[in-house]
């Protein structure tokens, strides 16, 4: 049954994407099994793996759900390259100016990593990511503070008093709280094997629940989540259910009454969860609140790094420009999973169709978020309305001939702003700061550069004036 679900859901997704993108991604996965309420589906090769997994891996997901609503969890893993594919690849049909076959580097397949164990006192978590620890994990003035925290967390001994119990990590998609909370579950598992750590989905902790109701084990399965030492619930803004509501406070209330520690992960604060009880809305905010931010340009460049890194391990020769490098740290100031799919595409884009890696190629292959980021760029008269805002000093200083340090290096910032930030020109901005030379434009984009590496007070300030004109 489970092969012929799949079959008609590459048939959806062959008709929602198009021929090229199924016979790249969607024809070479292969159906493997259904045990319980988890579909493993089979990929040649560990970058195809990765790259549908996170690019279409919910898309799929939610498909397998509408043929079959038991579904809980979707794994690919890696196929041994001995084994023969069901379907013979000359059924497929003929694409013009495809590779015939992948790369070398694309042909070669390992096994996938093991996932770190994720179970507690008989009840299964949610699936580890093996690549989500602490070693992985870039750290910045972004998340800092709650990196530290996680830490302490992960690492604190038998019998230490929990000094921030629930530890509460709020933030917008994709600036990495599944990362972190993954990170202290594999950490903490390392560190004492005999505490007893679960990490789980909002989503799944709602599966579990229910089906204990179903299967009328409810006592059973209380005992055992309020018997854990580390419970971590990601998404909590998808708890849903008054019944499902009422037990996590339970669970919460048991758990920090009795020195056991609580670590949950949303997209907002407490305050602004739905459908939480006053006490247990008063519980969360009893312990710690520590936010992610968005990841400064240092940041973004870092994780840019890594990820390139990630990937040589299985392209060896992989060239990827330092000018690309700082182009993507530039232009995606969103968050680290965007930086992720960048590097992703561009891979893929290299890999595929042997392009190597430039600024011609990075600004094809990521039109769409750029596109995206084009729609939102400020002029020239927002970013000096901020800028004179910021630094306390009024738009008409900013254009006029005083030299003072006070006003020279906001006006600089608000010129190499400029720059970055809209399509004018050299001489059109010169214009609309005082008539100035678009070699004194120039002048001020180069001394704001060396700033921003050398004094991170300059580049803390632009990051701030970023999201400001985001805003």
């Amino acid at each position: 049954m489970g092969r012929a679900h799949w079959a008609r859901i590459q048939a959806e997704l062959r008709a929602a994407h198009g021929e090229d993108i199924y016979a790249s991604w969607f024809e070479r996965i292969e159906f493997e099994s259904v045990t319980g309420d988890v579909v493993e589906l089979s990929t040649p090769t560990p970058f195809i793996r990765h790259w549908t997994q996170t690019q279409y891996g919910t898309e799929i997901l939610q498909r397998w759900r509408s043929v079959d609503p038991a579904t809980s969890e979707l794994r690919f893993k890696v196929r041994s390259p001995l084994r023969p594919r069901s379907v013979p690849r000359a059924t497929a049909p003929n694409r013009v100016g495809a590779p015939s076959q992948p790369s070398p580097a694309v042909r070669r397949a390992v096994e996938t990593p093991a996932a770190p164990v994720n179970q507690a006192g008989g009840l299964e978590g949610s699936p580890l990511e093996p690549r989500y620890t602490f070693d992985t994990l870039v750290e910045g003035a972004a998340n800092a503070f709650a990196v530290a925290a996680a830490k302490k967390v992960a690492f604190s001994q038998p019998g230490e008093r929990i000094a921030y119990n629930p530890l509460f990590v709020s933030a917008p998609v994709g600036l990495g709280k599944t990362h972190l909370l993954q990170a202290i579950a594999s950490a903490a598992g390392l560190a004492n094997p005999a505490r007893r750590v679960l990490y789980l989905t909002a989503e799944h902790f709602m599966y579990r629940f229910l089906s204990a109701i179903r299967n009328k084990t409810t006592i059973s399965f209380k005992d055992i989540l309020r018997d854990i030492d580390i419970l971590l619930i990601d998404d909590m803004q998808f708890l849903n259910g008054a019944k499902v509501h009422e037990e996590f406070g339970h669970t919460l209330t048991t758990l920090v009454d009795s020195q056991r520690q609580v670590v949950i992960a949303a997209d907002r604060a407490p305050a602004d969860l739905d459908g939480l009880e006053p006490r247990v809305r008063s519980r969360l905010g009893g312990g710690l609140l520590v936010e992610l931010e968005t990841p400064d340009y240092v940041m973004r460049k870092a994780i840019l790094e890594q990820r390139i890194a990630a990937q040589r391990e299985s392209f060896e020769n992989l060239v990827f420009p330092a000018e690309v490098i700082d182009f993507v740290a530039r232009s995606i100031t969103t968050n680290g999973r965007d930086l992720e799919g960048a590097v992703n595409r561009l891979v893929a884009h290299n890999q595929l169709t042997g392009t190597a890696i430039d600024l011609k190629m990075a600004e094809t292959a990521l039109r769409d978020l750029l596109r995206a980021r084009e729609t939102r760029r400020p002029k020239i008269e927002d970013i000096q309305r901020v800028t004179s805002q910021h630094f306390g000093v009024s738009r008409q200083d900013l254009v006029s001939a005083r030299r003072t340090r006070i006003i020279v290096r906001p006006r600089q910032i608000a010129m190499y702003l400029s720059k970055t930030l809209t399509p004018r020109s050299l001489p059109e901005i010169g214009r609309r700061f005082g008539n100035r030379d678009h070699t004194t434009v120039l002048h001020a984009v180069r001394k704001v550069e060396e700033m921003i590496d050398r004094d991170p007070q300059v580049a803390e300030d632009i990051e701030t004036l970023k999201r400001l004109l985001d805003q």
